[in-house]
């Protein structure tokens, strides 16, 4: 099937589509008029590329568990090289977290401490 068809089936836009080929995620043949040509089990691949995207897997990421899926979901299979990408991704979204924790504590308290700062500052039925 071509380019436009494979975006039909799997509501990819082409243009990802050639950048997962790009990043060797999808594979396609070329048709003596230059066309990408894709198998049937394409539109299986591009959606266990979407399903392990929105897991927040990199294309790098992906491209070593690809070999290990099974199925739409899709299911891993344990595979040494596997399991190291994917506790190396997961403790890289740990560490990002921790640090979207850290600027979002800091930001309440410079919020809390304008707060304070601007009530204060309002005058009082005293002072008028």
């Amino acid at each position: 099937m071509r380019i436009g068809e494979l975006s039909r089936r799997t509501g990819v836009r082409a243009h990802q589509l050639r950048y997962y080929g790009s990043q060797g995620l999808l594979d396609a043949e070329r048709s003596a008029n230059g066309y990408r040509d894709y198998g049937e089990d394409a539109v299986l691949r591009v959606t266990q590329i979407r399903h392990l995207l929105g897991a927040g897997l990199s294309s790098e990421d992906i491209a070593y568990v690809l070999p290990c899926a099974v199925g739409e979901e899709p299911e891993l299979e344990g595979c040494p090289e596997l399991l190291a990408a994917m506790r190396a991704r997961l403790q890289r979204l740990e560490d990002e977290a921790a640090r979207l924790d850290g600027s979002r504590a800091a930001l309440a308290r410079y919020i809390a401490a304008a707060e304070r700062t601007d009530r204060e500052s309002r005058p009082t039925l005293i002072d008028r």
